[in-house]
């Protein structure tokens, strides 16, 4: 650290260097450092009538650092306020950063359940970092306490997690009275799995058992498991490292993943189905649910991938967050539209009427830097369609649909990072449907095909402020419908 980080506090920090932030890629509706590095979702909760949110932080340089824990505050879920950082390294349990946890509300208290990490020296047999779960806990929800019986759960004895030691990102939830948490790890033998704790009092937790664990290609590392409830049923999101690709599937760096089944309490196993991928773009990772007051479970990510290009960082900041997602069970599997909070963001409506496009057509109505794209596309006199998002000839996002094959594809083209690649995901073959809609800001868009049959994210970094949008129907004539673009409202007043 230099003399100045020694010196401030974390916020003083912040709000001395927060000017010298270039806001050209900033975003206006997405969860952002107000300066610095941020990656995983952390602590989502609702306590004291509004949501909690953290995210991993490194406020001192765009990069990956000591992690300290961000916060910001929401009544409705979509405008934000920021609050002073939660956590920060200051134990010797957690002396080299506050990993990834979670947050529940208990007795009118916010708990926070987080990995405490701790670097070694590496020597042979022998583990390069000490990992534990901590708990930290708050009367107001703005300011934390650690507790004095830190920390709470170690790893158990005759369960190994490697020669790495592997063990973190701990996601805490109730059941009939009863507190139970997931944590990452890995076996010996270097394969993911996910154990259980089990607790009365948040304090005091036993390890109940290996609640999943991987076969065949599904990873060396489980990484932010979480446990959600929706629609009457359960599943298991976690981001496996070290899938490898199959096809046009598991093309990114690291997945993030859903597994249908249903949880066994009394033996402390999940049955599960099979990884359903649950973002097929090329920016999701380390997803984070909570429970609204209404019974809904909703998810935010990590809008960037780990080994990436990030162009931002020359700015003074990095890396975002996606907009909240609703989970729900339909046609017997996981979805995830955007969360109907979201449309208390739209301003300005900007509708298009109804057409039949045959050509390259300019939506010269929705060439705007950041908002809100919605359109219902009929493909039955088309063999597929075409949306692009450009912003001069070396920047375009694509999404392209092949009705006969069901195949979607997203592509991008950026000057900023000199790349042009792909993503896949599958529509059932025929589909002669598509409603889209497509969140655009200034540095990323994230596409939700037919209610979040299908999502695909990524980030975008155009040379310039003029936007064009241009849909294109392949060999044959689109209808559109319903189409409209809104201006979306800023996050943080």
């Amino acid at each position: 650290m230099t003399d100045e980080q020694q010196e401030i506090t974390p916020d003083a920090f912040i709000a001395a260097h927060e000017a010298e932030v270039n806001k050209r890629w900033y975003p206006r509706f997405h969860i952002a450092p107000r300066v610095g590095w941020c990656n995983d979702p952390n602590g989502f909760a609702y306590f004291g009538g509004q949501y909690h949110f953290f995210y991993q932080y490194y406020p001192y340089e765009p990069k990956w650092g000591p992690m300290h824990w961000a916060h910001a505050t929401s009544k409705d879920l979509v405008h934000w306020q920021r609050q002073p950082v939660a956590l920060f390294p200051d134990h010797p349990y957690d002396a080299d950063g506050c990993f990834t946890g979670s947050g529940i509300e208990k007795d009118g208290k916010l708990y926070l359940l987080y990995t405490g990490h701790v670097d070694l020296l590496k020597k042979p047999g022998q583990p390069d970092r000490i990992e534990t779960q901590n708990l930290a806990v708050s009367v107001d929800g703005i300011h934390f306490e650690k507790s004095e019986k830190n920390p709470v759960i170690t790893l158990p004895e005759g369960v190994s997690t490697g020669e790495d030691h592997h063990f973190r990102d701990p996601k805490v939830w109730q059941h009939e009275g009863r507190y139970y948490a997931v944590v990452g790890a890995q076996t010996a033998d270097e394969v993911g799995q996910v154990l259980v704790f089990e607790s009365e009092d948040l304090e005091n937790w036993q390890f109940k058992h290996v609640m999943a664990k991987a076969h065949g290609n599904q990873g060396f590392m489980w990484e932010c498991p979480n446990f959600a409830e929706f629609d009457g049923h359960e599943a298991l999101i976690l981001s496996p490292q070290g899938v490898n690709p199959e096809g046009k599937r598991y093309l990114n760096l690291h997945q993030s993943v859903s597994m249908l089944g249903k949880m066994d309490y009394e033996s402390g196993i999940f049955y599960h189905d099979a990884f359903h991928i649950l973002d097929h773009g090329f920016d999701f990772y380390a997803p984070q649910v909570t429970q609204t007051p209404d019974g809904r479970c909703v998810m935010i990510g990590w809008l960037a991938m780990w080994e990436s290009a990030m162009p931002e960082q020359a700015d003074g900041w990095s890396c975002q967050m996606t907009v909240p997602r609703e989970l729900h069970y339909r046609k017997d599997r996981l979805v995830t539209p955007p969360a109907r909070e979201l449309t208390a963001l739209r301003k300005a409506a900007h509708t298009m009427p109804e057409c039949i496009l045959s050509e390259e057509t300019s939506l010269g109505d929705w060439s705007y830097e950041t908002g809100e794209l919605c359109a219902d596309l009929d493909l039955t006199d088309a063999k597929g369609v075409a949306l692009h998002f450009t912003a001069g000839f070396e920047d375009t996002v694509s999404l392209m649909v092949e009705k006969e094959s069901g195949l979607v594809t997203l592509s991008r083209k950026s000057a900023a990072t000199g790349r042009k690649e792909e993503r896949y995901a599958q529509l059932p073959a025929g589909e002669e449907h598509l409603s889209l809609r497509v969140y655009e800001d200034r540095s990323s868009l994230e596409f939700f095909l037919n209610d979040g049959d299908i999502v695909m994210s990524t980030r975008f970094y155009p040379k310039t402020e003029e936007r064009v949008v241009v849909l294109e129907p392949q060999e044959g004539t689109v209808r559109m419908t319903d189409g409209v673009f809104y201006e979306l409202d800023d996050i943080f007043a």
